[in-house]
């Protein structure tokens, strides 16, 4: 089973960041599967990630998107804050913490804060203004992630919530 934990947006806002890229050109990513990816597994089994990610202790927060930016290197378009919140990076260093505790060996890269809504892109000339999108963020998920020919599908495995 392949896990990564994530932040879900309500579905108003994947509406509003989906709407907004699907006028971008390459693959936009629809709505329901629009997330923030926290921290990648890979191929594990459920439980220790549950028990490590229990152990989370974390204050509920808003996550604001700010700008969106065009990466070259894999050809995405995402969207994001500025800076990541410092609630929701100690909200991701504390899930780390409790991953590496559980024996997880994760990505070296430091946690960029990005929902990405275009895959495939093609090098835009200028993004269009963002909508207004409220992003509360109350809880973090981990999720199964399933790949066929049709693409991937994703499922909630357990929710966390936050303080």
């Amino acid at each position: 089973m392949r896990l990564f934990f994530a932040l879900w947006p309500p579905r108003e806002s994947a509406r509003a960041l989906a709407d907004w890229a699907s006028g971008l050109g390459g693959r936009a990513i629809p709505a329901e599967k629009i997330h923030l990816t926290l921290a990648f597994l890979g191929e594990a089994e459920p439980q220790k990630a549950i028990a490590a990610a229990r152990r989370v202790e974390a204050s509920a927060h808003r996550l604001p998107i700010e700008m969106a930016k065009y990466w070259k290197h894999n050809r995405i378009v995402w969207a994001g804050p500025r800076e990541t919140p410092p609630d929701l990076k100690t909200m991701v260093d504390a899930l780390h913490f409790e991953l590496f505790r559980a024996e997880y060996i994760l990505e070296r890269r430091p946690f960029a804060a990005h929902v990405t809504l275009v895959r495939n892109a093609r090098p835009p000339r200028q993004l269009p203004p963002l909508p207004e999108v409220d992003w509360p963020v109350r809880e973090f998920c981990l999720v199964r992630s399933s790949v066929d020919s049709n693409g991937s599908t994703y499922g909630i495995v357990e929710r966390f919530a936050l303080n």
